[in-house]
């Protein structure tokens, strides 16, 4: 885990970066909420960077912003696991706190970590749950690698947590997106998207622009993706990327020959670059 931050007076980030060798470092961010009743917008990778397992450094991160026991709501975007490797600590430590999800983020749940059916509060895109000093809207991001994916908006802060949607990968860290070389955002948010929903390029043009324009007439203040530094006023730069992925080289995976480069790049062994069959 990286040192936490805010992206707004209310609103703490809580970042990692997993580095991927030859691609760049994904940021893999949860958030906190300081409303009158306070969330936690996902909750991190099971593993660090080095294989090694995450939970204690993010619940060290999470209590150097807020003591879990007053969290009221646990918010879960979708049941990838760089988004819930440490729900069943915070369950724990959070007994007050429900979790807002989705009926098929539960289920996927169910096969590998599976979430007390009495402590579930489901929500679909469109429905809004009121916290007290802000209502918050369920909304599926225009990008997404799993079907369960509900981002959110926030009334009070006007932010928009995208989950996936607008992530990047990046030659280093940050703390703003703005603070990001524009060439390498546009190339590494081009990457991600091309990787994470490659489904766009078989997208209907119109239904795609028409999901883009949805969040034009939002109009955050502030976009909170999980897998890029915090963005404000960057909105038509962060759409606009987005809207030539359909049209962008469609990503395809290394093979074998590529891994053991990687290997190699990994353990500064060039032997193990070689390939064998």
């Amino acid at each position: 885990m990286e040192q936490t931050y805010k992206a707004a007076a209310d609103i703490d980030v809580l970042p990692m970066y997993f580095p991927i060798p030859g691609f760049g470092s994904l940021p893999i961010n949860a958030f906190v909420i300081k409303g009158e009743q306070p969330v936690l917008i996902d909750t991190g990778s099971p593993l660090d960077g080095d294989g090694a397992d995450s939970t204690e450094h993010f619940m060290d991160s999470l209590r150097s912003v807020i003591d879990p026991a007053d969290l009221k709501w646990i918010w879960i975007t979708h049941a990838d696991m760089d988004h819930v490797g440490s729900v069943q600590q915070i369950l724990k430590e959070a007994p007050d706190a429900k979790v807002v999800t989705t009926f098929l983020t539960v289920g996927r749940m169910s096969v590998f970590s599976p979430l007390p059916m009495d402590r579930v509060y489901l929500l679909n895109p469109g429905q809004s749950l009121d916290i007290g000093d802000r209502t918050l809207t369920s909304v599926q991001p225009p990008s997404f690698d799993a079907a369960d994916t509900a981002g959110l908006y926030d009334s009070k802060s006007k932010a928009f947590f995208s989950s996936d949607c607008f992530g990047a990968l990046l030659p280093g860290q940050a703390e703003a997106a703005g603070d990001i070389a524009q060439a390498d955002l546009e190339a590494g948010q081009l990457l991600w998207a091309t990787i994470d929903s490659p489904w766009l390029h078989k997208v209907d043009s119109t239904t795609f622009a028409a999901s883009l324009n949805a969040i034009r007439q939002m109009d955050p203040e502030l976009i909170l993706s999980s897998h890029l530094p915090a963005a404000r006023g960057m909105n038509e730069r962060l759409l606009g990327t987005l809207a030539t992925a359909p049209n962008a080289t469609p990503w395809v995976g290394p093979d074998q020959e590529a891994l053991m480069q990687m290997m190699a790049q990994i353990t500064g062994d060039e032997s193990r670059a070689e390939v064998t069959v």
